[in-house]
């Protein structure tokens, strides 16, 4: 049975501030506190701060109300950094490397097998945990064993960067691939539902929707708002935004079935944890400028959305301005399943966070792009960011008043810098060297 998407906002509006009253303290199913917290990873394809609600940047945006109610419910995350492309960012969460680290830093780079996946350490420290990847895969091109090789427990999804069409794709589930017909979206939740059904133990799941990258498309009506858009290609061309949003809206619909699915003890005990893994495509970029997003180490590139809501998660819609690393889901997930360790390669924990928004935190956040050896960077602090490209070109810039970077503070006309501008170029190339030296 399929429903309209507002059936799904109410269920997902009353899935996280439900009451749940017909729960027996004395059932251990039914008694959340007693067990270990199940951990959902939800990364959206190709999502920065503009299309995302909640967020200043950007004027359009999607009607994505499991993903609001998550912020009401949780925290809004404003500074977390990915990678500008797909690939490396997905490298970062399973390694809590830098790519520069693990030779995956631009797109169709694999991922050794000789690397320890988060998955693996998992295991390794006897967490206790199943888990799963289900979705986008992109770590080894179409190697369908590759999955398992680096230790995900089961892994059914899409191997490459992207679908030829939502529903008409290769689906490949325990090392075999098979032609599916289903949207995808769909397709990844039933297999996400299914899988959650089965499990006796605490879970970790990685769900990796395609949406919202191309190829544009109209989703199936009823999981989007958009309302009567045509379905042609001259039109989606024409005017793709539109689509972009309802890609967007029909995964969060489909999240939100995917929520409110588990019983109210599994629900309550569950972490859920939403992030873009780069940003917004050039077609459909709002504010940034078109060559400023997607793919490049620009703010609308690495800049993009994370809400974090559920179990142990105590701070209430609140707003957290702290800079992260998604190399930083690493250790923070190794911490929530009951390790120890708040530091991990190139990973820092920000579990404290989630109670606290006094936790200690990064100072710095860093981002690549480009071949190892050929590589343009980027880091930034609480105010400065500075840029360094392969060609040997420099960019500063103060985000604390120029978030759109509209001012590069090394152009002529604005030089000579400021004693504390200097200051700040000097502490942020000294931290980039102690990084990737």
């Amino acid at each position: 049975m399929k429903f309209h998407p507002f059936s799904f906002a109410l269920i997902a509006f009353a899935l996280f501030f439900s009451c749940n009253n017909t729960d027996d303290p004395n059932d251990p199913q039914d008694n959340p506190e007693s067990n270990k917290p199940n951990i959902l990873l939800v990364i959206a394809d190709d999502m920065g701060l503009d299309a995302a609600p909640g967020y200043s940047i950007g004027n359009l945006k999607p009607n994505m109300p499991t993903l609001q109610s998550m912020m009401t419910s949780g925290i809004k995350f404003n500074n977390l950094w990915s990678n500008p492309t797909c690939t490396p960012t997905r490298g970062t969460i399973i390694t809590g490397k830098y790519g520069f680290r693990t030779n995956v830093t631009q797109v169709g780079d694999v991922m050794s097998t000789s690397e320890v996946s988060l998955q693996t350490h998992l295991d390794n420290t006897n967490s206790g945990y199943n888990h799963a990847v289900i979705g986008k895969w992109h770590l080894a091109n179409n190697d369908a064993n590759h999955p398992t090789n680096m230790g995900v427990d089961y892994y059914a999804g899409n191997l490459g960067g992207g679908i030829p069409s939502y529903t008409n794709w290769n689906l490949t589930e325990n090392a075999q691939t098979n032609t599916s017909t289903e949207y995808a979206t769909t397709k990844y939740t039933n297999l996400a539902i299914d899988w959650i059904d089965e499990q006796t133990q605490p879970w970790f799941l990685w769900v990796a929707y395609n949406a919202a990258h191309t190829p544009f498309h109209l989703p199936p009506n009823d999981l989007h708002f958009q309302g009567n858009l045509p379905s042609g290609q001259a039109s989606i061309d024409a005017n793709p935004l539109p689509y972009y949003l309802a890609m967007l809206e029909a995964m969060d619909t489909e999240m939100g079935r995917l929520i409110s699915s588990m019983s109210d003890a599994e629900r309550n005990n569950t972490i859920i944890i939403f992030i873009g893994d780069n940003g917004t495509p050039n077609q459909v970029a709002q504010e940034y400028l078109s060559t400023r997003v997607k793919g490049s180490l620009f703010q609308g590139g690495v800049n993009v959305p994370m809400v974090i809501s559920g179990k142990n998660v105590s701070r209430i819609n609140a707003i957290e301005d702290a800079l992260i690393n998604t190399t930083d889901l690493f250790a923070t997930i190794s911490e929530l399943v009951g390790n120890s360790t708040s530091t991990i390669n190139d990973s820092k924990s920000f579990k404290d966070l989630l109670t606290s928004s006094n936790a200690n935190t990064r100072n710095y956040v860093y981002a690549e792009r480009g071949a190892v050896g050929a590589q343009d960077y980027t880091i930034r602090n609480a105010t400065h960011k500075y840029m360094y490209f392969d060609n040997g070109n420099e960019r500063l810039f103060n985000l604390s008043v120029d978030p759109l970077e509209t001012t590069n503070l090394l152009n002529a006309n604005q030089l000579p810098l400021s004693a504390a501008d200097i200051a700040m170029k000097d502490e942020l190339i000294a931290e980039l060297n102690s990084i990737r030296n």
